[in-house]
């Protein structure tokens, strides 16, 4: 499963838009605003492609572990900080794009 908070930071970490993550994992554009505003919830395989898609270019998601869910780059992701990393809690609706 994919949070909005993890969609929005791992869109973050690899400076794509929400056109980007649209093209890249194949759901619509609309899809994506509603589900990074709490619009509604997308369905399972909605998530799952949009977590795929974030995953192929390069983050990888952190599950809740007590210290809370969120997203990183795997080493030697595309922007070459292998140490890069963004904790949900951290990230505001001020960064919407």
């Amino acid at each position: 499963m994919i949070t909005l908070e993890q969609c929005r930071a791992a869109r973050a970490l690899l400076d794509w838009s929400r056109e980007q993550l649209a093209e890249s994992s194949r759901v619509s554009l609309r899809t994506i605003i509603d589900f990074e505003r709490r619009a509604r919830e997308p369905r399972f395989l909605t998530l799952d492609a949009l977590r795929r898609a974030l995953e192929a270019g390069g983050v990888e998601f952190i599950p809740e572990n007590g210290g809370g869910a969120g997203v990183r780059l795997r080493k030697g992701g595309p922007r070459g900080d292998p140490d890069a990393s963004i904790h949900v809690e951290n990230l505001t609706s001020e960064n919407d794009e």
